[in-house]
């Protein structure tokens, strides 16, 4: 009797801490939306040690890997505890594309020299965040934007998630489907398989429904991959060499569950050399497109995270906006210091929240996965990209459903909204539609005679957005 008394005031007190049963969760359903969200992001080990690796030769991928981990996992918990927020972080993809493509490719700078510029943007953008300009821009955002960059959002994770999968790829158009108009290979079948399973259950309103499709679609590729032997898609050097095989990783059951971790990125840092090697103008230049594009990719994607999970208020706020916002800038410092890049909010947070997680408890509990991963990469690498990306697409069917929401008979909301929804997937970036739609928005009003609804911030962050626009032509003039 006393050990069920204990049992209850412990869970009362994790009740209360994370406002659990005040947001309509429960403990079990935190933890399923963290699993999930683990899932959904757990390409990133692999994707961000393939994209780092090949940039210092001293530096292996699996150190990559372990060190990816350790801080998603560290900044997850974080973000679960400080913002009480079901929303993950890990390191951002297409900023450590940057790092290896742009900074440490074209401009030639080291690895270390990279992520001395990747530190300076997070300590920029959590300088923002203290003044409170970061969370004044986002409240001065029109409240049917907001609902525009969600559903953008919605659009883009889908496309993500479609392209992860090989289900739609580049061809004699920019893009068709699967290889030449078709669907072909095994890691296809298991996408389709794996989605079908989540609406089936979905439909049928079952509980854990896009978790038991990505468990299920994993299953199903162990076997295969036991029968068949997949190859990967990719050779070694990136190239595609079996067009029907594994996008990303295939799933193989082989050798030990557990490998110990090598964090050698940590402390890979060179605070000032790129400074030094492409001159103070050119490195501030970079600082500020890094930041701009970590800057509004996290307001479109707390935004959107909130309006599936119902936790926006009126405005189109969610609770703790500051903590959310100085926890993810923070972040973007701490990849930097860790050598895994900056770190950043993820969308594919969606997919928990999706499968019913409403508070913090659920981003602790994906911070505890990849913690774990660290030790159990094995494991993690056993699900396949194709098993994952179900829960993106089938996501974006639930926040493309907020595009009621918005009213598509006054052009001044609707044009900005529609750019906003239609850059963000075609431009392949969240920060791209956020700006196109801003100033949109801006021109609309002033070309109306409404200068007077523009509120200051928004003609600030309009102006901003052009120069990020034209941004390539002005580093042209300073190179």
């Amino acid at each position: 009797m006393a050990s069920n008394t204990t049992a209850a005031a412990n869970r009362s007190g994790l009740d209360k801490f994370f406002h659990i049963s005040e947001r309509g969760s429960t403990v079990g359903r935190e933890f399923r939306g963290g699993l999930v969200t683990f899932f959904a992001m757990a390409y990133i080990l692999v994707v961000n040690a393939n994209l780092l690796g090949g940039v210092d030769s001293s530096i292996p991928p699996t150190s990559i890997a372990a060190g990816t981990a350790l801080v998603a996992g560290l900044m997850s918990i974080l973000m679960g505890v400080v913002a009480n927020y079901p929303l993950a972080l890990a390191a951002g993809m297409g900023l450590n594309a940057m790092v290896a493509f742009t900074l440490c490719g074209a401009m030639g700078l080291s690895y270390a020299e990279a992520m001395g510029l990747i530190f300076w943007e997070g300590a920029a953008i959590t300088l923002l965040v203290l003044t409170g300009l970061r969370e004044a821009v986002f409240r001065a955002v029109p409240a049917e934007l907001k609902t525009a960059i969600s559903v953008g959002i919605g659009l883009f994770i889908a496309f993500v998630g479609l392209l992860n999968a090989g289900v739609i790829r580049p061809g004699g158009t920019p893009v068709q489907l699967g290889i030449d108009g078709s669907l072909a290979g095994w890691p296809a079948f298991i996408f389709v398989v794996g989605l079908l399973l989540i609406v089936i259950l979905y439909v049928k309103k079952v509980r854990g429904a896009i978790l038991i499709g990505i468990v299920g679609a994993t299953t199903l590729s162990v076997i295969v991959q036991a029968i068949a032997h997949v190859p990967a898609m990719h050779d070694e050097t990136g190239k595609v060499a079996h067009p029907t095989g594994w996008g990303l990783n295939a799933p193989n059951l082989t050798g030990s569950p557990i490998r110990l971790p090598d964090f050698a990125t940590l402390g890979q840092i060179d605070f000032f050399g790129a400074f030094s090697k492409l001159g103070p103008i050119a490195a501030v230049l970079i600082i500020f497109s890094l930041l701009l594009a970590d800057f509004f990719d996290t307001m479109g994607t707390m935004v959107a995270i909130g309006a599936e999970g119902d936790l926006l208020d009126e405005n189109g706020i969610p609770p703790h906006s500051d903590r959310i916002l100085l926890v993810d800038s923070i972040a973007a410092a701490v990849g930097g210091l860790a050598g895994t890049s900056s770190n950043t909010s993820y969308v594919e947070s969606s997919a928990g929240v999706g499968e019913g997680a409403r508070t913090g408890l659920a981003t602790v509990f994906t911070g505890a996965f990849f913690l774990l991963s660290v030790f159990f990469s094995p494991l993690v690498e056993v699900v396949p990209s194709e098993a994952a990306s179900t829960a993106l697409v089938f996501v974006g069917f639930l926040m493309m459903q907020q595009v009621l929401d918005i009213d598509w008979k006054d052009p001044e909301i609707a044009i900005p909204a529609f750019l906003t929804v239609a850059m963000m997937p075609f431009a392949y970036s969240i920060t791209v539609g956020i700006g196109a739609g801003v100033i949109v928005w801006t021109i609309i009003k002033l070309a109306r005679g409404k200068a007077r609804e523009i509120h200051p911030l928004m003609a600030l962050v309009a102006i901003l957005f052009v120069f990020y626009f034209v941004l390539g032509p002005i580093k042209a003039l300073f190179a």
